[in-house]
């Protein structure tokens, strides 16, 4: 039987959740807690739903994953879109399915958005595309896009890639439709959830970040960009993908040099990392550690557990 609890007179799944910035060492938390705990990891990961972006994106390898089964990994191809609602959609069915054979999913990444979508009744809307609004939008700077955003909504604009156009047009698009950016009220908790955050001095991220950009280069992320495409990825698509991607097309379409992209990926990486921290820091209920803190977490697990 899936592990429960009672609360208000109400049984209520017991759910993991492995969350902080990017490099900080979840994928590695989350296969040691699910080993622990009979469990199976739930991928968060915006980039990682999607086939082929393996090395710019950091998935989890099989040996990395210790046998332990990971769900929401190369669900959907490059060259289309997967929302925050179809990632909700797909994460609820894979969760109740766990917990129905009595295991304890283990949500594991960094992307906020998939997090709170599936773990709490924070509602995303499903606005759909208004093409005469994005034509007008195509025009402008992501410059001019991030101030018009900032205007309409400033929280969104706080957690958001201000280089990213795409995402930039989409937030602009869902605050237009709305009329107004309504102000949410508290998310429920969908599940007794623990929420683990992994956090490590500024310093001691940079470096980490540092590493593993330098790792994952030498791994062949350029090639890995190349033949995504050759397969027909568009470049326009690609950049649109953000992070390594963006730059990656960028360099691969010699708009910039090899060291140049290495250089401003590595600062995008920590301004990303930094707008992570600042999303799920609202979320007071999440448990901060360091990576090496790995016997108190596995201890508060096991009590969360009992």
């Amino acid at each position: 039987m899936a592990h429960k609890k009672e609360m208000d007179g109400i049984a209520s799944e017991k759910v993991i959740a492995v969350v902080g910035p990017t490099a900080s060492g979840k994928s590695a938390l989350a296969v040691e807690i699910a080993r622990l705990v009979n469990g199976e990891v739930v991928s968060a990961d915006s980039r990682q739903v999607y086939t082929g972006l393996d090395i710019g994106t950091g998935k989890v390898t099989k040996r990395e994953m210790k046998g332990i089964p990971h769900h929401l990994l190369d669900v959907v191809s490059p060259k289309r879109t997967m929302s925050v609602v179809q990632y909700e959609k797909l994460a609820t069915r894979v969760i109740q399915d766990i917990l129905r054979r009595g295991k304890i999913p283990v949500v594991c990444g960094g992307t906020g958005q998939y997090v709170d979508a599936v773990l709490t009744s924070a509602s995303f809307p499903e606005v759909p595309p208004n093409a005469k609004l994005r034509k007008e939008l195509g025009k402008l700077s992501p410059e001019k896009l991030f101030r018009k955003l900032q205007k309409i909504d400033p929280a969104r604009a706080e957690t958001i890639d201000a280089k990213n156009s795409r995402r930039l047009i989409r937030a602009i698009e869902i605050a237009t439709a709305l009329g107004n950016v309504p102000t949410r009220s508290p998310a429920e908790e969908r599940y007794d959830t623990l929420y683990i955050g992994l956090t490590l001095p500024k310093e001691e991220l940079a470096l980490r970040i540092h590493t593993r950009l330098i790792a994952r280069m030498r791994r062949g992320m350029i090639a890995e960009a190349r033949l995504l495409h050759t397969q027909g990825l568009s470049w326009k698509r690609m950049e649109a993908l953000g992070l390594e991607y963006r730059f990656l097309a960028e360099f691969l379409q010699g708009k910039i040099l090899k060291e140049k992209m290495t250089e401003l990926l590595e600062i995008a990486i920590r301004q990303y990392a930094k707008r992570q921290m600042v999303w799920f820091k609202r979320n007071k209920k999440i448990m901060w550690f360091e990576p090496n803190d790995i016997k108190k977490i596995l201890g508060t697990v096991q009590k969360f557990l009992k």
